[in-house]
């Protein structure tokens, strides 16, 4: 994936492709600003709070495969929180961030397949993620997505602003 050149709020054919669409672009500027990071700062925390792009990306895979297959499709998924290891995100040293992105790249064929071939007032199937009350539909799904995306987006926004401005003053 790379920077998008299309705008998300071009006209769409529907709504679930405005979804789609909306999900590629923030993968891709996800993806750019990875990609623009030296590998020093792909592992590196520039806040307080102690998390690294590579564990931001790893992250919102697992938003999408813990809401969309285990959620929405109530698939079995080995290890639904496989981002997180000691109550915080995680990536092994032996994951490179080719790995990483790939895991993205499969994810992210896997959620556009799941936005085309289902309406969305589908309400996500009886399963581990939504055992209890009322089940989200996959319009509610991808609104909540979304949201991850948006937020975390803005903090590595933030993040590469520091870390490109302190490779500046060092040069």
């Amino acid at each position: 994936m790379k920077d998008s050149v299309f705008s998300p709020s071009e006209p769409m054919a529907s709504r679930n492709e405005v979804f789609s669409r909306y999900l590629d672009y923030f993968r891709a500027r996800l993806v750019g600003h990875i990609e623009k990071l030296p590998e020093s700062e792909l592992r590196r925390s520039r806040l307080a709070s102690g998390w690294t792009p590579l564990e931001l990306t790893k992250h919102l895979t697992y938003v999408e495969r813990r809401w969309l297959v285990w959620g929405f499709e109530g698939q079995d998924v080995l290890d639904p929180w496989g981002d997180r290891r000691d109550d915080r995100w995680f990536v092994d040293e032996t994951e490179s961030k080719a790995d990483v992105i790939a895991a993205l790249d499969a994810q992210a064929r896997r959620s556009r397949a799941i936005i085309a071939s289902n309406d969305l007032a589908t309400p996500a199937q009886p399963g581990p993620r939504f055992k209890d009350g009322e089940v989200p539909s996959l319009e509610r799904i991808l609104f909540h997505v979304l949201q991850e995306y948006a937020h975390h987006l803005g903090h590595l926004d933030v993040v590469v602003e520091i870390a490109l401005a302190d490779r500046l003053a060092q040069d």
